[in-house]
């Protein structure tokens, strides 16, 4: 399993620095979004990561509150720029197909709310 981890981490960060490698338009606003949403899409994929392989349940908790905040930051930037928001799509945070669960009596926990950082 933690194999499986690092490699999902792996893509997750090679993800992230592609896509945060942005031609500036001279539109600082935008370009800050642009570079900004990859970098928090990357926190949430690797936070998705822990959800699937993770057994520690404080450290899954923090994952899950993890995708909810940066979730709300991506649509925030692109709602203040009048971009129009993605449909929405539940994430992932059971083992892949054919991979064995951390422990399947684990309760699933909410999200708390965000709190100012």
């Amino acid at each position: 399993m933690a194999d499986s981890f690092k490699a999902e981490n792996d893509v997750a960060m090679d993800k992230m620095m592609a896509a945060m490698a942005v031609k500036p338009t001279g539109d600082v606003d935008r370009d800050f979004v642009e570079m900004m949403i990859p970098h928090h899409q990357g926190g949430i994929d690797m936070a998705v990561a822990e959800l699937r392989y993770g057994k520690n349940e404080q450290l899954r908790r923090v994952a899950q509150e993890i995708i909810v905040e940066q979730q709300q930051e991506i649509a925030a930037m692109r709602l203040a720029l009048g971009d129009p928001l993605p449909p929405a799509s539940a994430a992932p945070t059971g083992p892949p197909a054919g991979a064995s669960s951390p422990s399947p009596s684990t309760p699933h926990h909410h999200a708390a709310p965000a709190q100012d950082h």
